[in-house]
């Protein structure tokens, strides 16, 4: 899918107005025919899920046909109108595969959330129809994504670069001591190139002390990360390390036992929804030397709206571009492309589209928001943007031909693959997919004024 067509795909007007028009039907509150046709879905989704011959596209759906049909659906789920989006899913189901192109697989897990949403009120009659990954299972399908994709490692990887830079200018008097505060450490795997990265620089007579406080959404996934750090940096000499894991719930910058003379950096990767207006100010209480600010970039400057179509469109925009993204490293018949996306992006999916009545606006603001929109957030907040090295663009680049199948834009005349973009007159880093920005890296400090 090339980055033209996919633009025409997801940059449709489409006639969703039309669809408001429309009147409905009578049998929508005619129970028996909707039961009827509620069935009839979850049939062709179960084909779907276990086909029985190989999977293509009928002649006359192609895939600008399949994501005007979603979004038709999407729409009537977002005015209630249950019956019209289960005809849409009915037609679109068979036309779908999670082992298709990437317009049919995305286009499947995003059918799964529209028909999650009109199930909603009878989900305990389908306890085992939306099954959530288990911890395993996406810890592995979390893996095979960083190993394969510089999605993940672009993030960890230009983080750590600038925490190591505000580290080094610093060296003078932080008596060779870094304290990193992540306010999402999750399994751990950002920090195991930083602790090899400054065992690499310490001195034999001079240890380096890095204490990580890392907040984790469980009590066992956090022990779990304190035991693979802890062991890494075992095998790395002159380095002292601590790991103190917080839950994630309670996002309490208290009790966080700061020490004089030490570099402290705030770490907040791919969790931009936790940073309300009272954390920031928490963070500036804290005075930190640096605060590192990773995020999914979506493409409205303001998304204010909190309904279900809103959303749905925004995520399917970025989403069919992860999923364009991996065939770039995994053939068609890939097994592990399918555990990627189904026990990895599909959950980010439907976290992505849910709606949590309780969310407040500010974060639906900055969740889902473009650069443009958090950098005002951060700028109000009281903090100004930092320059990003020259060394961290060169890493970035090099990340992006250590990875061989991620052929940069450049190579292929500027049509095709991710590219490195400098912006925000370099203070900012984005990796892109095509034409479209995916991830965007920046550094922050407090203003002083």
């Amino acid at each position: 899918m090339t980055g033209e067509v996919a633009e025409d795909h997801l940059n449709l007007s489409l006639s969703i107005g039309e669809t408001k028009k429309r009147k409905r039907t009578d049998y929508h509150n005619y129970s028996p025919f909707k039961n009827l046709t509620i069935a009839g879905v979850l049939l062709a989704r179960n084909r779907m899920l276990h086909p029985t011959a190989p999977t293509a596209l009928h002649h006359n759906i192609n895939g600008l046909h399949l994501i005007r049909l979603l979004l038709f659906s999407a729409a009537a789920a977002d005015r209630h109108d249950s019956s019209a989006a289960a005809e849409s899913l009915l037609y679109l189901y068979p036309h779908l595969s999670l082992s298709g192109d990437p317009i049919q697989r995305v286009a499947a897990y995003f059918s799964d959330v529209i028909l999650e949403t009109i199930l909603t009120p009878s989900s305990h009659l389908y306890p085992s129809l939306f099954p959530s990954p288990s911890p395993h299972e996406e810890f592995s399908a979390f893996t095979s994504l960083y190993r394969t994709s510089p999605y993940l490692q672009f993030a960890h990887f230009t983080a750590n670069q600038a925490i190591i830079e505000a580290f080094e200018a610093e060296e003078h008097c932080n008596e060779g001591s870094l304290h990193v505060i992540d306010f999402d450490v999750s399994y751990g795997l950002q920090w195991p190139s930083l602790i090899q990265s400054l065992a690499d620089k310490a001195k034999i007579n001079k240890p380096i002390k890095l204490r990580i406080t890392g907040f984790g959404r469980s009590e066992a996934e956090l022990k779990e990360t304190e035991a693979r750090l802890s062991g890494f940096a075992k095998g790395c000499r002159n380095i002292c390390f601590e790991f103190n894991g917080k839950n994630r719930e309670e996002n309490k910058l208290i009790d966080l036992n700061l020490r004089e003379n030490s570099t402290v950096v705030v770490n907040s990767v791919f969790n931009l929804d936790m940073l309300k207006s009272s954390t920031l100010q928490l963070i500036q209480s804290l005075s930190p030397s640096l605060m590192i600010l990773v995020e999914k970039e979506g493409s409205r400057t303001v998304t204010t709206s909190r309904s279900f179509l809103s959303r749905f469109m925004e995520s399917l925009r970025y989403f069919a571009a992860m999923f364009d993204s991996l065939d770039d490293s995994h053939p068609s018949d890939s097994k592990e492309r399918l555990r990627i996306e189904k026990n990895y992006l599909g959950k980010e999916i439907r976290n992505a589209v849910e709606i949590n009545e309780k969310e407040e606006e500010e974060v639906v603001l900055m969740k889902y928001g473009r650069f443009e929109t958090w950098k005002e957030v951060m700028e109000r907040s009281g903090f100004e943007g930092v320059m990003m090295s020259s060394r961290s663009v060169s890493q970035a680049k090099l990340l992006l031909k250590i990875q061989s199948h991620c052929c940069t834009m450049e190579e292929h005349g500027g049509g095709a693959g991710f590219r490195i973009y400098e912006r925000d007159d370099g203070r900012a880093i984005s990796l892109g997919w095509q034409d479209r920005y995916l991830v965007t890296a920046t550094a922050w400090r407090c203003n002083s004024l």
